[in-house]
């Protein structure tokens, strides 16, 4: 089977009737999770990007109250799996300030998990290249948002240096 282009898809779309897009939808959200965490981001979240910012904060703490701390491998694959979620959260939202409010919330839970991760370099160089993104990102805010995240960024920073 050949895929449709996003062009073609978009002008079916337009063709069908309002019933049939609802059909269409509630259908796709049954094959995938992702799929339905998508609709159910625009849906119901969209609207208020304050609250998905903190509900998705809330889930980061949760998931790294429950990481196995008995070794650094198991710290690696929960740290990687709460880094792939962040950035599937963030997909959903397309909005850079939530980016990089997500990802600074990352990295501060991060440089204050213990066992530190500091004495491990696969989890540094996680941190170093989050922090390395969240710079690229701030460029591209307003001035007075990249003075703020500047700053924020500037004392994580120092902290772990």
């Amino acid at each position: 089977m050949k895929t449709a282009t996003v062009k073609e898809i978009k002008d079916e779309l337009q063709d069908r009737s309002q019933q049939e897009l609802i059909g269409l939808c509630l259908r796709l959200s049954r094959f995938k999770k992702e799929n339905k965490e998508l609709i159910t981001y625009l849906l119901f979240e969209s609207e208020n990007e304050e609250k998905y910012i903190n509900s998705v904060k809330e889930e980061v703490v949760i998931q790294f109250e429950t990481i196995n701390t008995s070794s650094f491998y198991y710290i690696k694959k929960s740290i990687r799996k709460i880094l792939r979620s962040i950035k599937k959260y963030i997909r959903y939202s397309k909005n850079v300030e939530t980016e990089i409010e997500l990802l600074l919330y990352f990295c501060i839970q991060l440089k204050n998990f213990k066992p530190s991760v500091l004495k491990n370099t696969v989890l540094k160089n996680i941190l170093n290249r989050e922090l390395t993104t969240i710079r690229k990102k701030v460029t591209t805010l307003h001035e007075d948002l990249q003075y703020d995240y500047q700053i924020e960024i500037q004392k994580l920073e120092n902290q772990i240096k």
